[in-house]
């Protein structure tokens, strides 16, 4: 008689219709995600299991289980640190990356920036790894490059693919499933260097509050989950934007004022080389330089926690950092 998969259970569990299913609890989840990074999932267990999800909505315990597995298996030298966890996994379709140079000015500033992400998974759209190239920058092949351009720029980015390869390869299945899935949350949620501040983007509204408490569930202690521009952790400097923050260990959520009154001229086109044209002084870019200045507000929020949250305090910081910038730098 044939023997029932090991993965089996983990599928059924979430597939038994509407009243026998339930959502994995962390340790069932760990479980379930130790078994796909192992290689022991069969690839029709593993798309069932994704789109179930999926249609389910994943639950904080269960990322947070995901998370702890990916944590076991991959794992960077201990002495490797970073004071912020920047994700990127969304790319950019109507403005450019303006964030990246917030991080940017950030580590010029002292504060070691690690950021993670992916690329090529939807068409169309602009990767931050695509733009370090204008910096003088390269993605990490692996965490001894991490550390070098860490101690070099204060600053390394390296891609999922090196990351943990098995959800690299489970994010490009995007355009055979038709459909984002929840790896796409989980890589956003690894903070691998266990950063003191985690930053992370989502574009539909509902799933901030799962990322913020799936962060808190793994111990993030300053952090914010920005309903960002086009899923992105960068805050429109001409609309309101959404927060979801982790403030020394605690919930809160509110509302960022928009820097201009009104909603500014888009491009026509995008052009890579304006990132590095704004923070040379090259070019005016109003809605560029105000979501540089706007996310940099809301990341100062994050170093300073026992401060009161004064918005406009932190933008003139902000602006007073913009303009301090080393021009020559790149």
């Amino acid at each position: 008689m044939a023997q029932e998969h090991p993965f089996a259970p983990f599928v059924r569990i979430l597939g038994k219709g509407k009243k026998g299913s339930r959502s994995l609890s962390r340790e069932e989840a760990a479980a379930a995600m130790a078994m796909i990074l192992e290689g022991q999932v069969r690839p029709e267990q593993l798309g069932a299991f994704l789109m179930l999800l999926r249609v389910k909505e994943e639950a904080p315990e269960e990322l947070a289980g995901f998370a702890d597995a990916v944590r076991q298996r991959y794992r960077p030298p201990q002495a490797l640190q970073a004071t912020i966890d920047w994700s990127t996994y969304a790319g950019k379709k109507r403005h450019l990356p303006w964030f990246l140079l917030t991080a940017l000015l950030l580590a010029e500033r002292g504060y070691p920036v690690f950021m993670h992400g992916s690329r090529g998974h939807t068409a169309g759209r602009i990767y931050t790894e695509d733009m370090l190239p204008l910096f003088g920058l390269a993605p990490c092949e692996d965490w001894q490059q991490v550390g070098e351009q860490l101690k070099r720029n204060q600053f390394a980015f390296m891609s999922i693919d090196r990351l943990c390869p098995p959800l690299g390869e489970i994010i490009q299945l995007r355009n055979i499933l038709g459909l984002r899935s929840p790896v796409h949350t989980l890589c956003r949620m690894l903070n691998p260097l266990d950063a003191e501040v985690s930053i992370d983007g989502v574009f539909h509204p509902p799933y901030a509050p799962m990322h913020q408490k799936t962060a808190q569930l793994l111990g993030t202690r300053q952090g914010v989950t920005v309903r960002g521009d086009g899923g992105e952790a960068e805050l429109k400097p001409d609309s309101d934007c959404d927060l979801h923050w982790i403030i020394n260990g605690e919930l809160d959520s509110g509302v960022w004022p928009r820097l201009y009154p009104q909603r500014l001229v888009r491009d026509e086109t995008l052009d890579p080389a304006q990132l590095r044209q704004l923070w040379r002084g090259e070019i005016e870019h109003p809605y560029g330089e105000g979501a540089v200045i706007s996310t940099l507000a809301m990341v100062l929020r994050l170093l300073q926690p026992d401060a009161p949250l004064d918005s406009a305090r932190l933008t003139a910081q902000a602006r007073d950092w913009w303009q301090a910038r080393d021009r020559s730098r790149f």
